[in-house]
């Protein structure tokens, strides 16, 4: 008796997991592989509202944070985690924005002429290194989950973004004791930012051994002679 009424629960729970994954907000991005990494192309532009316009010219400091977490189409834990942060402020003596961009283990210090440029350093993600295609299981389907945020609030989170974004590629394989390590749910659905302004999404499914592979420069001078 006691276990023809549990049969139902546990029925149910693949198909609230697959129902939460559809509340999420689908991205069109461009997947590839570089290098032995599966790479992310893709805008968040919108993360970026008149109310962090204004933050941004005010001269104060403002820090946008991305977190791309890879994850089997049917599994509900993070295999992988790619981070990465600017931290923008507008010089009002000489009417530029100084950008410290973290992003692939390496720190970059940059200039933008105006919000523009901005956008285009730290509001895309441009063949982002995310996971080493090794990693992977060949033919199993992924998609991949995009948090990002404008100033987050918790130093604590902060403190573990800025741990993650100084290893090597600045991205990597996760496992339960990590940081910022969560399930789908805890991350994308039930989790309220603590940021001045935040949204995420997930990308469409990939299967690793279909991506198109990006050739590295030196093989793109040997396919031309």
């Amino acid at each position: 008796m006691a276990l023809g009424l549990l049969a139902p629960t546990v029925a149910s729970a693949q198909p609230a997991e697959a129902l939460s994954k559809k509340k999420l907000s689908r991205r069109k991005a461009k997947l590839a592989t570089h290098r032995g990494w599966v790479t992310m192309t893709v805008s968040y532009r919108d993360v970026v509202n008149p109310a962090i316009r204004r933050k941004l010219l005010s001269g104060l400091p403002t820090v946008i944070a991305s977190r791309t977490y890879v994850f089997a189409d049917k599994g509900n834990q993070p295999v992988a985690l790619g981070v990465k942060t600017c931290r923008i402020v507008f010089d009002l003596w000489d009417e530029v924005f100084r950008i410290d961009l973290q992003q692939g283990g390496r720190g970059r210090q940059t200039v933008a002429v105006n919000v523009e440029g901005v956008l285009r350093r730290c509001a895309e993600a441009r063949r982002q290194p995310i996971v080493a295609k090794r990693s992977l299981k060949p033919q199993q389907r992924y998609f991949m989950g995009v948090a990002v945020e404008v100033n987050p609030l918790s130093q604590q989170m902060m403190d573990r973004i800025k741990r993650w974004v100084s290893r090597p590629k600045g991205a990597g394989t996760v496992g339960p004791g990590d940081s910022l390590f969560g399930s789908f749910v805890g991350l994308f659905i039930t989790h309220v930012p603590d940021a001045d302004r935040a949204i995420s999404f997930r990308t469409q499914p990939f299967v690793p051994a279909a991506l198109p592979v990006i050739p590295t420069k030196k093989a793109d001078r040997r396919a031309s002679r």
